[in-house]
């Protein structure tokens, strides 16, 4: 990297780094406005209040970076045009991709950081979102665990039944209480069943402990063949493929589940039909698409952001915040799409960044090869 990429850098950094943390904070406001009255009638500490925005800052993050990016190029690469620092550089005899190629790498960098965020921790926070506001206005912190109740899981694959009263997931433990466990064959009949008061499970031994109930055991015709009752004791099953995340998945939230989770969710489920896997299958594939705005961006605004004269830098600059709520609003219209079985839930959420990275290889090659853009009049 020599002076001038360094010096590139230097001109886009700071201005990409306001716009991040502006566009941040316009977010803390407006949601620290929507929530204040719940804070205030729940009584909420600092620390609740500030954990509650903490686990929220992944989401911004990814959601904020595209956007800083896009305005941070706009705002540095017209500036180094009116101050003809630009068109000094391409008279030298570098190309415009040469000259944005330290740009580009940001974009690449910030691509892997997006992977990274949306890989697990995004997801995990979009899904405590949604109850920790509850949590705080019942006088509890917004990272409490909170209980899975009355849920009803069917393992089809090995015939087994389960109903949970109350499932915790608790780091470091993951129990159950008040749990009923049926097993039957091909035809429906039942063969045994587990009761027990509570039920924890090892992931390391990949072993379930039953404690304080009993196992019975069915005869063909329906009758009690044996029962085992452990009113004090325990028993240990080895056999049961299932996990407790698993038995709670069915009530999860796609949104809310990371890659691997849902890459679970669609290995265990995959009987389940085409339509109610839609969504997990749309969300796995935005998990990959969403990242590469960040490399849109780049390719969008830094050939707009190039100009020649005070009147290209507002064409420019109105075309790109054109393409930026489009890049916005078409990636949720796509991936409703997907969810809803409109479109291939696969391919779905890839229709906006392969469109919009044409367009942006288009413009990056009209401004390479110093052509006027095919866009209309009024952008001009």
């Amino acid at each position: 990297m020599n002076i001038l990429d360094r010096y590139v850098l230097r001109s886009f950094i700071e201005p990409f780094l306001m716009c991040l943390a502006g566009f941040i904070a316009i977010w803390l406001i407006i949601d620290v406005s929507d929530n204040f009255n719940d804070f205030i009638e729940a009584h909420a500490r600092f620390r609740t209040i500030l954990e509650y925005y903490v686990t929220q800052l992944p989401t911004v993050i990814l959601m904020s970076l595209p956007v800083g990016l896009m305005l941070g190029l706009l705002f540095s690469l017209s500036r180094m045009s009116r101050t003809n620092e630009l068109i000094s550089q391409l008279t030298a005899g570098r190309s415009v991709v040469r000259v944005l190629a330290p740009l580009i790498g940001v974009g690449v960098l910030m691509t892997g950081f997006c992977f990274w965020l949306n890989w697990e921790h995004a997801p995990h926070a979009e899904s405590i979102k949604k109850d920790a506001m509850q949590k705080i206005k019942r006088g509890k912190r917004a990272t409490d665990v909170e209980p899975v109740l009355a849920h009803l899981f069917r393992d089809r694959r090995d015939d087994r039944t389960w109903y949970v009263r109350k499932l915790i997931f608790q780091p470091g433990e993951e129990r159950m209480q008040g749990v009923h466990v049926t097993q039957q064959d091909e035809t429906g009949h039942i063969l045994k069943k587990w009761y027990a008061s509570s039920v924890y499970y090892d992931p390391a031994k990949q072993e379930w402990k039953l404690e304080k109930g009993k196992i019975v055991t069915f005869k063909p015709d329906g009758d009690v063949e044996d029962q085992d009752l452990f009113l004090r004791g325990f028993r240990i099953i080895k056999d049961w493929p299932e996990t407790p995340w698993r038995v709670a998945s069915t009530e999860l939230n796609p949104g809310g589940l990371s890659v691997h989770e849902l890459h679970e969710y669609l290995k265990y489920n995959s009987d389940f039909p085409a339509v109610q896997l839609a969504p997990y299958r749309a969300n796995l594939a935005d998990r990959y698409a969403l990242p590469f705005q960040c490399l849109l961006a780049v390719f969008l605004a830094a050939p707009l952001g190039i100009v020649y004269n005070r009147r290209g830098v507002i064409g420019g600059v109105t075309a790109a915040m054109v393409l930026l709520v489009l890049m916005i609003m078409s990636h949720s219209f796509f991936v409703m799409l997907g969810k809803g079985m409109r479109m291939d839930p696969n391919f779905s959420p890839w229709v906006p960044v392969i469109g919009l990275g044409i367009i942006g290889l288009v413009l990056m090659y009209y401004r390479s090869t110093n052509r006027d853009f095919p866009i209309p009049k009024f952008f001009s």
